[in-house]
């Protein structure tokens, strides 16, 4: 950024002033004019104060009812109570001083009937609420002249994301400071002047000026209107930078093999025991084209739970292996590595047994790799990889070890990538001769404003239909507090595994002394326990006064004392088990030996026990809407009807009930999707929670702004395909390199 955005504010506005200010993050001229208004505020509009919590931080437009000030009996000192009112329900104001001189300032300015903004911590005295030592400014009061006053009074007042050290009337007064004598010239403006005069759009800095400095309603809404036009354009040209870069890259082409020629892919698919689907076999000729071609593929694959994606990947993986080439299959979990391995070993069968007795004459090997492998095994799949004995290796984060090599890799299988960052993603990609094909998975159905967003530099590919044979899912809500909801629960629990089949119970915690959810403490082993608590996204359910978290060990032992689960074998699986530990209990739970396996999210995505047909997830308001969907893909998957019983604490009518009764009410995922969105923040969507950063998206919105998004992504496509380098648009590339610096870009590669 040039221009005078990138000056530091304590040159500006003076150490004394700026040093409040760094400590919301705003140190330069540029963070402080991106430091947007929350909301703005009407003059003739009043809070409603009957809305404010004890202990909230609060600014509150309010009018002026009365002020008294009175020496105090009970201890030296003099004190000024004010009254505001919204109308209807009055707050106090109460300041403290000395001797009552001190406070004859704040008595002439509080006349009745003035109207300002009220700043403080509310609390509670003798049972009235108050604000203590308030910061406060009068609307039209506090201005200059007269003819500044009634003008301030007419126009909305802009209220910032503010603290109690920094109230939002003096950000706005140092917004002022900043922008008044700024000129075009000092302002860069990414989005070009021919893009603005299409879609109507303001200059930066008009528009800088009217989301601060507002003169009506309308003329801040074309601004936020303006900004996220900005957003989505800046972020969708440096994705089509990423598509335009790789469709430079070469690539093996990797085509079928042709009729009459040993292939696994036909010998694979004459074997299937089952149909595709429509959607498996149009998704598998693309792919097929795609892999065909001397330019590396980039798709993204998504789909419902059970909608038969692990088949569409080792279709594409066999077309490669055929082809001379290897695959990689990257996933985020042992146990979802190991899962993997052995579902691509059964689904192969002797198509897998390349070179053993039995084995098909022109079979293949499929390697598995993770971290907690012993040397011996370790030191057998690096072989196999190296050689190019295994045309398919399965791993985890191990896979991108320096000691990892491959023969041959024409394919990448990325599963689950919201696990994953893009130094991962590209640190498999680097271990081919040339760039591989990629083919990235998630069992997250996107909306599609969000893949437009997020997976923008991949084409995307979406499988809705569920094989025949799938029974389907029923989900219930179970109050936590009603013993005989509980105990029918259980009873539920014996009549499905009496009927030869298992039962799950999730729990968001390890163990029940622990201060947070499973992983969430420190480094979680292969993201194995990393639940997707929304009072860790966003403090919902903090302090609220709900029970503690349930936790694997502890309803394990109470299940084991539970009458009516009497002689059932239970286990338990999480994280921190050793690696041989985890895959007996998957191993002894498929096998019917463990008739119910308490958990934690390890089992989310990929795990597949078609004799599963019960799950009871505890604290299931906690959990955010898309996990608990994948949580509830876990059974089901067989010819029974699964059950998914929601235990939860959550009070009707708050939005984590509503969460949990959206889920109960259907199985559509990309509908659960959308909805999770709209509940939550695009943030945590997107990736600024999971990375740490704060400037992913400030005022666009992915669902409510799709074809906004749409718009933008056709202006930038067209700019980058004519000047791919942006030698002509200085200003969007260094807003592309300022968005979007090397630890940012993780953004682009998180759903």
């Amino acid at each position: 950024m040039t221009g005078r955005e990138d000056e530091a504010l304590t040159k500006v506005l003076g150490a004394r002033s700026a040093g409040p200010l760094a400590k919301l993050g705003l140190t330069t001229v540029g963070d402080l004019l991106r430091h947007y208004p929350r909301r703005y505020g009407d003059p003739g509009t009043l809070t409603d104060m009957d809305r404010l919590a004890l202990g909230e931080h609060v600014t509150v437009m309010a009018r002026v009812a009365r002020a008294t000030v009175r020496t105090m009996r009970s201890r030296a000192g003099a004190m000024l109570q004010a009254v505001v009112t919204d109308g209807r329900h009055e707050l106090a104001l109460t300041f403290f001083a000395k001797r009552a001189g001190a406070l004859r300032p704040h008595e002439e300015k509080l006349q009745p009937g003035r109207v300002g903004l009220f700043t403080g911590v509310v609390s509670e005295y003798r049972g009235t609420r108050q604000l203590t030592h308030p910061d406060y400014v009068l609307v039209g009061v506090d201005a200059d002249d007269a003819e500044a006053a009634m003008f301030e009074a007419s126009r909305p007042i802009p209220i910032y994301p503010a603290s109690s050290s920094v109230p939002s009337w003096r950000i706005q007064r140092a917004v002022r400071t900043v922008l008044d004598p700024l000129t075009e010239g000092d302002v860069d403006d990414p989005v070009p002047p021919e893009v603005r005069a299409r879609h109507g759009l303001p200059s930066r800095l008009d528009a800088l000026r009217a989301i601060h400095q507002p003169v009506d309603q309308r003329s801040w809404q074309q601004a936020r209107h303006r900004f996220r036009f900005e957003e989505a354009f800046v972020l969708q040209a440096a994705l089509a930078q990423r598509r335009a870069h790789a469709a430079e890259q070469e690539a093996t082409a990797r085509p079928l093999r042709g009729p009459g020629e040993a292939s696994l892919l036909a010998d694979f698919d004459a074997a299937l025991p089952f149909t595709l689907t429509d959607g498996q076999r149009s998704v598998g000729e693309d792919l097929a084209h795609e892999l065909a071609q001397a330019r590396p593929m980039q798709r993204l694959l998504q789909g419902e739970v059970g909608s038969g994606k692990t088949v569409v990947a080792l279709r594409a993986m066999l077309q490669v292996v055929d082809a001379g080439g290897q695959a990689a299959l990257l996933a985020p979990t042992e146990v979802l590595a190991a899962q993997h391995a052995r579902t691509l070993r059964q689904l192969l069968g002797p198509l897998a047994e390349g070179g053993l007795l039995g084995g098909a004459a022109h079979g293949t090997r499929v390697a598995l790799l993770t971290g907690s492998l012993g040397a011996a095994a370790r030191k057998e799949a690096l072989l196999q990889a190296a050689s190019g004995e295994a045309g398919i290796v399965v791993g985890t984060h191990a896979l991108l070890g320096d000691q990892v090599q491959f023969a041959d890799l024409g394919l990448v299988v990325v599963d689950e990538q919201h696990r994953f960052g893009v130094e991962q993603r590209d640190a498999l990609r680097a271990k081919g001769r040339v760039a591989p094909h990629v083919l990235v998975m998630t069992a997250t159905p996107i909306p599609r404003t969000v893949a437009m967003t997020v997976f923008g530099d991949l084409e995307t590919s979406s499988l809705t239909q569920v094989p025949a044979g799938r029974a389907g899912i029923t989900s219930h809500v179970v109050p936590a507090g009603n013993p005989r909801w509980m105990e029918r629960t259980w009873a539920r629990v014996r009549e499905e595994v009496d009927k030869g089949h298992r039962a799950y119970v999730v729990c968001p915690r390890i163990h029940p002394d622990d201060d947070l959810p499973a992983g969430g403490g420190g480094a979680a082993k292969d993201f194995d326990d990393v639940p997707d608590l929304l009072e860790l996204v966003d403090g919902e359910g903090a302090g609220d006064g709900r029970p503690p978290l349930r936790a694997v060990l502890e309803v394990a032992d109470m299940l084991r004392e539970t009458p009516a689960l009497a002689g059932l074998d239970v286990g338990v699986l999480h994280g921190q088990m050793a690696s041989a530990d985890k895959e007996s209990a998957m191993a002894r739970f498929a096998a019917g030996d463990l008739q119910v396996l308490v958990s934690t999210t390890v089992i989310e995505v990929g795990v597949d026990v078609p004799e599963a047909t019960v799950m009871v997830v505890f604290d299931a308001d906690r959990f955010g809407l898309s996990q608990l969907h994948q949580l509830r893909g876990r059974v089901g998957r067989g010819t029974a009807p699964g059950l998914c019983l929601l235990v939860s604490t959550a009070q009707p009518g708050t939005p984590a009930a509503t969460r949990v009764e959206a889920l109960a009410e259907t199985t559509d995922g990309f509908r659960l999707a959308t909805l999770d969105l709209e509940l939550r923040s695009e943030g945590d969507v997107l990736g600024a929670a999971q990375s740490g950063r704060s400037s992913s998206l400030r005022l666009l919105r992915v669902v409510q702004d799709a074809d906004l998004i749409a718009d933008a992504r056709r202006e930038a496509t067209a700019v980058v395909d004519a000047d791919l380098e942006l030698g002509s648009h200085p200003e969007l590339r260094a807003a592309i390199a300022a968005q979007l610096d090397d630890e940012q870009e993780e953004f682009l590669e998180r759903a």
